[in-house]
């Protein structure tokens, strides 16, 4: 079976080999072991060149569907906001904001496009790899101008998500580092598109702690086309 077969197996199937060579392995053990006391050198041997064969397989399926099992955790998103824009007058937008756990909130927007960003902790390759997804906490919501001069003179809308109530991992992790040992880093990811009407657009974050922006195939088409 050629490499590229093996990493298209799910990460159970490869686990489930990588276990079933484990117990062939223990088997070929004992069969060596009887066949030492049997006086039989030469079965032995063989026995343990069996076991030797199975060992190493049982350690490359294993190492590889555990290593494959960190990839597909990178691979897989995470649905942080929906954003629905309806134009007001010329870089003047409002935005309906849509959580997965079905809270929204309307707000008002200036710019040509709209920029979301959020402050991310990642753990450990260890925890990562156990399964751990990053924890995030949306920052802020800003208008962004396409003109460079504009962007410095017109006026700036920035909507802060920020709650000063409740307990933040994120800002013990800044000022007790020492408490979450295993935690990596603490950074900030952002992610911006056009603005147009009747856009709608959806946000999620990665398990590399990047957050992507997607508009859908009708949004698309109207920034692909804007007039």
């Amino acid at each position: 079976m050629e490499w590229s077969t093996w990493l298209r197996l799910p990460t159970t199937v490869l686990l489930v080999l990588a276990a079933l060579f484990a117990l062939a392995t223990l088997v070929q053990l004992v069969m060596v072991r009887q066949r030492l006391h049997g006086g039989q050198p030469f079965a032995a041997s063989g026995r343990a060149l069996l076991c030797l064969l199975f060992f190493a397989l049982t350690v490359v399926l294993g190492g590889m569907g555990y290593a494959l099992r960190g990839y597909r955790l990178l691979a897989q998103e995470s649905p942080v906001v929906d954003i629905d824009a309806r134009i007001l007058s010329p870089q003047r937008w409002a935005l309906t904001l849509s959580w997965p756990d079905g809270s929204t909130r309307q707000v008002q927007l200036a710019g040509d496009d709209w920029r979301v960003e959020a402050v991310v902790l990642k753990w450990k390759l260890p925890a990562l790899l156990s399964g751990l997804p990053p924890l995030y906490r949306l920052d802020r919501l800003s208008g962004r101008y396409d003109d460079p001069e504009q962007e410095a003179t017109a006026p700036r809308t920035v909507i802060s998500f920020r709650s000063t109530d409740g307990f933040d991992l994120l800002n013990l992790k800044r000022s007790y580092p020492q408490w979450l040992p295993e935690v990596d880093t603490v950074f900030g990811s952002g992610a911006y598109l056009p603005l147009v009407d009747e856009g709608h657009y959806s946000v999620s974050l990665m398990r590399t702690g990047a957050l992507v922006a997607r508009p859908d195939e009708a949004t698309a088409a109207r920034i692909a086309s804007p007039l």
